[in-house]
């Protein structure tokens, strides 16, 4: 028994060292693979897929009388999802388009006064030249029998009658004056509400034509469309409910223009730049789908730092948490269409940082909007061809 067992030793011996040997060729084999490849990749699993939640809220106050789009259902911009009661709009619409026909009629009145007030100061202009006709008359009648008075030729009698008809003569050019003054007070008053300035520029008619631009405005936004096109998601409104401007009615995710926000650790953020390439696959689909994208931007601080309630270091039992910075990354559209995403999913991210001649932060403003919609301009020349027929029924008339 003891004689065999020194013949075991080598070949125990030898399979130490090939387990060695196999151990150093896999730690070398590993090294080298890390220096060429590993060291230029950063992963995490704590990623998630993020999107605009894009809710539906009523401008006006009104009562549900139509929901045109559900849950699940895809959308696009521009199209209706909610339709208000438009009673009461359409009442005020009417009113408005009543006052502004009234204010421009009233508004013409002023011009046409003009001429008239114009023809009265002309008026009073001739009776002021007849008043002074008749006191140059009287003068003369009352120096002439004031020279015969001395010869005895004229009575007393007769220059009591000449001096009474002066005294009228000079209140008659004083109350002609009088009334040619406050015809031309009226005609100032007049010209000052019209001088510069059109009936359809007129500052009253302007005033209408902004009552009725509100009043069409509000009975337009009865109707709530799509900010965005995407899948209605959270829908809360329902027929015949009463809603107040800024209710959230649903929700529109434009699933489209979703991103993946993924929180890697402090020390993995060294050599990360904006616009590396990035590879990430969606537990949805498993292995099989590969989406590709870049990093768009690093975020401004951890997590904790912008928690509700951040932690407080400062204590006798603190312990050291390695923190976590969320980082944006952007993807491929074409990756998007064809395997769609939800928004909060979860994903495994791996990023090349291989290429570190990007910058750690964005350097550039923005100069166009990040979003924006066209769901909610007005249609103008609808409105100002209803203003401008309104306007020329009632200046012909």
């Amino acid at each position: 028994m003891n004689a065999a067992t020194p013949s075991t030793h080598p070949a125990r011996k030898r399979l130490l060292l090939m387990a060695t040997g196999a151990f150093i060729v896999v730690a070398i084999a590993y090294g080298i693979w890390w220096a060429l490849f590993g060291a230029h990749f950063e992963s995490t699993d704590d990623a998630y897929v993020h999107g605009n939640l894009v809710q539906i809220t009523p401008q006006v106050p009104g009562t549900v009388v139509a929901i045109e789009a559900d849950d699940t259902e895809t959308v696009t911009a521009g199209q209706p999802l909610v339709r208000l009661d438009p009673a009461d709009t359409d009442i005020a619409l009417q009113q408005a388009q009543a006052k502004l026909a009234q204010t421009v009629r009233q508004v013409q009145t002023y011009y046409v006064q003009n001429d008239a007030l114009a023809a009265d100061v002309d008026l009073r202009n001739a009776d002021i030249l007849r008043a002074q006709a008749e006191l140059t008359r009287a003068q003369s009648d009352v120096k002439r029998r004031q020279q015969l008075a001395k010869s005895g030729g004229v009575s007393g009698e007769e220059i009591l009658h000449a001096e009474v008809a002066l005294k009228s003569a000079q209140s008659g050019v004083a109350q002609a004056k009088a009334a040619l003054a406050a015809a031309k007070a009226k005609l100032a008053t007049n010209q000052a509400l019209t001088q510069g300035t059109s009936v359809a520029e007129h500052p009253d008619v302007r005033q209408a034509t902004a009552e009725l631009r509100n009043a069409w405005l509000a009975q337009s936004r009865t109707v709530l469309p799509a900010p965005v096109g995407g899948v209605i998601a959270r829908r809360s409104a329902q027929v015949g409910q009463r809603v107040a401007p800024g209710a959230a009615l649903m929700t529109v995710v434009p699933l489209d223009q979703v991103w993946v926000e993924a929180n890697f650790k402090e020390g993995q953020l060294r050599k990360m730049r904006i616009g590396q390439p990035v590879k990430m696959v969606a537990d949805l689909y498993g292995s099989s789908v590969t989406y590709h994208g870049t990093v768009a931007g690093l975020d401004a601080g951890t997590g904790s730092a912008f928690a509700l309630l951040p932690a407080q270091n400062a204590t006798g039992n603190w312990i050291k948490v390695v923190q976590r910075v969320p980082v944006r990354i952007t993807l491929d559209p074409e990756d998007l269409k064809q395997h769609p995403l939800r928004v909060g999913l979860s994903m495994d991210v791996e990023v090349d940082v291989g290429k570190d001649d990007g910058a750690p932060l964005a350097q550039v403003a923005r100069k166009e909007p990040a979003w924006s919609t066209r769901a909610f301009e007005p249609a103008h020349n609808e409105v100002d061809a209803m203003i401008g027929k309104i306007i020329a029924a009632n200046l012909a008339s």
